[in-house]
Protein backbone atom coordinates (compact mmCIF):
# COMPACT_ATOMS: atom_id res chain seq x y z
CA UNK A 1 0.00 0.00 0.00
CA UNK A 2 1.32 3.09 -0.88
CA UNK A 3 1.64 6.05 1.61
CA UNK A 4 -1.22 8.29 0.58
CA UNK A 5 -3.13 4.97 0.74
CA UNK A 6 -2.14 4.66 4.27
CA UNK A 7 -2.71 8.00 5.34
CA UNK A 8 -5.84 10.27 5.76
CA UNK A 9 -4.38 14.25 4.66
CA UNK A 10 -6.07 17.11 7.05
CA UNK A 11 -4.75 20.52 6.18
CA UNK A 12 -1.90 19.20 3.79
CA UNK A 13 -0.43 16.92 6.51
CA UNK A 14 -0.76 12.98 6.04
CA UNK A 15 -2.48 12.19 9.44
CA UNK A 16 -1.99 8.32 10.50
CA UNK A 17 -4.47 6.60 8.95
CA UNK A 18 -7.81 5.46 10.98
CA UNK A 19 -7.39 2.14 13.05
CA UNK A 20 -6.00 1.10 16.30
CA UNK A 21 -2.34 1.54 16.39
CA UNK A 22 0.07 -0.25 19.62
CA UNK A 23 2.70 1.82 21.50
CA UNK A 24 6.06 -0.10 20.86
CA UNK A 25 7.80 -0.28 23.58
CA UNK A 26 11.07 -0.64 22.51
CA UNK A 27 10.94 2.57 20.76
CA UNK A 28 8.66 4.81 22.71
CA UNK A 29 9.83 6.33 26.01
CA UNK A 30 8.98 8.50 28.58
CA UNK A 31 11.67 10.94 30.32
CA UNK A 32 10.84 13.41 33.04
CA UNK A 33 13.69 16.78 34.05
CA UNK A 34 13.51 17.93 37.66
CA UNK A 35 15.64 20.63 39.72
CA UNK A 36 17.54 19.79 42.33
CA UNK A 37 19.24 22.01 44.93
CA UNK A 38 17.70 24.79 43.12
CA UNK A 39 19.96 24.51 40.50
CA UNK A 40 21.06 21.49 39.14
CA UNK A 41 18.76 19.17 36.96
CA UNK A 42 18.10 15.43 37.46
CA UNK A 43 16.78 13.72 34.47
CA UNK A 44 15.28 9.93 34.56
CA UNK A 45 13.00 7.51 32.52
CA UNK A 46 10.67 4.82 32.61
CA UNK A 47 11.72 1.89 31.40
CA UNK A 48 8.10 -0.04 30.58
CA UNK A 49 5.64 2.00 28.73
CA UNK A 50 2.76 0.47 27.12
CA UNK A 51 -0.52 1.96 25.48
CA UNK A 52 -2.76 2.61 22.43
CA UNK A 53 -3.71 5.50 19.86
CA UNK A 54 -7.22 5.37 18.24
CA UNK A 55 -6.97 7.44 15.03
CA UNK A 56 -10.48 8.09 14.10
CA UNK A 57 -11.05 10.38 10.84
CA UNK A 58 -12.47 13.38 12.68
CA UNK A 59 -9.29 13.93 14.35
CA UNK A 60 -11.32 15.27 17.46
CA UNK A 61 -12.97 12.09 18.27
CA UNK A 62 -9.31 10.28 18.52
CA UNK A 63 -8.00 8.82 21.57
CA UNK A 64 -4.52 7.85 23.53
CA UNK A 65 -4.18 5.52 26.47
CA UNK A 66 -0.66 5.48 28.13
CA UNK A 67 0.33 2.98 31.04
CA UNK A 68 3.53 3.40 32.88
CA UNK A 69 5.32 0.98 35.29
CA UNK A 70 7.04 3.47 38.17
CA UNK A 71 9.02 1.12 39.30
CA UNK A 72 10.77 0.85 36.35
CA UNK A 73 12.18 4.60 37.50
CA UNK A 74 15.64 5.25 36.63
CA UNK A 75 17.87 7.97 36.88
CA UNK A 76 21.29 6.73 37.04
CA UNK A 77 21.56 6.61 40.82
CA UNK A 78 20.26 3.09 42.56
CA UNK A 79 20.21 4.89 45.95
CA UNK A 80 17.66 8.21 44.32
CA UNK A 81 15.73 5.25 42.65
CA UNK A 82 14.69 3.65 45.47
CA UNK A 83 13.83 7.11 47.02
CA UNK A 84 11.77 7.58 44.03
CA UNK A 85 10.00 3.94 44.40
CA UNK A 86 9.31 5.09 48.16
CA UNK A 87 5.93 6.15 49.51
CA UNK A 88 7.97 9.53 49.59
CA UNK A 89 7.36 10.16 46.12
CA UNK A 90 5.83 7.05 43.67
CA UNK A 91 4.84 4.88 46.29
CA UNK A 92 4.84 1.75 43.62
CA UNK A 93 3.69 -0.90 46.27
CA UNK A 94 0.27 0.84 46.50
CA UNK A 95 0.17 2.68 42.91
CA UNK A 96 1.76 0.52 40.77
CA UNK A 97 0.70 2.20 37.26
CA UNK A 98 0.73 6.12 36.23
CA UNK A 99 -1.73 6.40 33.71
CA UNK A 100 -2.67 9.01 30.92
CA UNK A 101 -6.17 8.91 29.35
CA UNK A 102 -7.09 11.58 26.69
CA UNK A 103 -10.40 13.69 27.06
CA UNK A 104 -10.02 16.17 23.88
CA UNK A 105 -8.23 15.88 21.13
CA UNK A 106 -7.49 19.91 19.35
CA UNK A 107 -5.55 20.45 16.52
CA UNK A 108 -3.01 23.64 16.78
CA UNK A 109 -1.67 23.96 13.45
CA UNK A 110 -1.12 21.41 10.50
CA UNK A 111 1.67 19.62 13.13
CA UNK A 112 1.07 20.00 16.19
CA UNK A 113 -1.77 19.13 18.50
CA UNK A 114 -3.08 19.81 22.12
CA UNK A 115 -4.27 16.56 23.40
CA UNK A 116 -6.17 16.99 27.08
CA UNK A 117 -6.24 14.08 29.60
CA UNK A 118 -6.44 12.77 32.70
CA UNK A 119 -3.16 11.93 34.48
CA UNK A 120 -3.15 9.31 37.13
CA UNK A 121 0.23 9.37 39.21
CA UNK A 122 0.38 8.23 43.17
CA UNK A 123 -3.49 7.77 42.81
CA UNK A 124 -4.09 10.79 42.33
CA UNK A 125 -5.79 12.36 38.83
CA UNK A 126 -5.35 15.55 37.56
CA UNK A 127 -6.32 17.18 34.22
CA UNK A 128 -3.06 17.84 32.13
CA UNK A 129 -2.16 18.83 28.51
CA UNK A 130 0.15 17.37 26.37
CA UNK A 131 1.97 19.53 23.44
CA UNK A 132 1.80 16.77 20.51
CA UNK A 133 3.97 17.42 17.86
CA UNK A 134 3.31 15.03 14.81
CA UNK A 135 6.46 15.29 11.82
CA UNK A 136 4.67 12.76 9.67
CA UNK A 137 3.80 8.86 9.15
CA UNK A 138 6.73 5.83 7.79
CA UNK A 139 6.71 2.56 6.54
CA UNK A 140 9.01 -0.16 7.92
CA UNK A 141 11.46 -2.04 4.78
CA UNK A 142 8.56 -5.27 5.87
CA UNK A 143 5.43 -2.64 4.94
CA UNK A 144 4.89 -2.16 9.08
CA UNK A 145 2.91 1.34 9.37
CA UNK A 146 4.19 3.71 12.20
CA UNK A 147 3.18 7.19 13.16
CA UNK A 148 5.73 8.97 15.28
CA UNK A 149 5.12 11.58 18.11
CA UNK A 150 7.20 13.62 20.19
CA UNK A 151 4.56 15.35 23.46
CA UNK A 152 5.55 17.74 26.46
CA UNK A 153 3.71 19.13 29.42
CA UNK A 154 5.29 20.32 32.99
CA UNK A 155 3.15 19.13 35.90
CA UNK A 156 3.59 20.42 39.73
CA UNK A 157 4.27 17.25 41.50
CA UNK A 158 2.59 18.61 44.63
CA UNK A 159 -0.74 17.98 42.45
CA UNK A 160 -0.34 14.51 42.81
CA UNK A 161 0.40 13.90 46.14
CA UNK A 162 3.93 13.59 45.69
CA UNK A 163 5.02 16.36 48.42
CA UNK A 164 8.53 14.92 50.41
CA UNK A 165 10.76 17.94 50.28
CA UNK A 166 13.84 18.64 52.67
CA UNK A 167 15.39 22.14 53.07
CA UNK A 168 18.55 23.07 52.40
CA UNK A 169 20.69 24.92 54.59
CA UNK A 170 21.00 28.01 52.59
CA UNK A 171 17.50 28.38 51.82
CA UNK A 172 15.60 26.79 49.15
CA UNK A 173 14.63 22.91 48.92
CA UNK A 174 16.34 19.50 47.80
CA UNK A 175 13.48 19.00 44.97
CA UNK A 176 11.97 21.48 42.34
CA UNK A 177 7.96 21.35 42.18
CA UNK A 178 7.68 21.72 38.40
CA UNK A 179 8.64 18.21 36.80
CA UNK A 180 8.93 18.56 32.99
CA UNK A 181 7.47 15.02 30.92
CA UNK A 182 8.50 14.47 27.55
CA UNK A 183 7.08 11.46 25.90
CA UNK A 184 9.02 10.16 22.28
CA UNK A 185 6.67 7.91 20.43
CA UNK A 186 6.21 5.15 17.86
CA UNK A 187 3.30 3.30 17.49
CA UNK A 188 2.50 0.58 15.29
CA UNK A 189 -0.69 -0.15 13.10
CA UNK A 190 -2.67 -2.90 13.84
CA UNK A 191 -4.59 -4.83 11.76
Amino acid sequence: MNQTQATLPVEGLALPEPGDWKLDAVHTSVTFTARQLMVSKVRGKFTEVSGAIHISRDPAHSWVEVKIDPATVETGNEKRDAHLRSPDFFGVQRYPEITFRSTQIEGSSRARFLVHGDLTVHGVTRPVMLDVAYPGPATDPPGGRWAVFSATTVVDRRDFGVTWNAALEGGGLVVGRKIRLELEVEALKQF
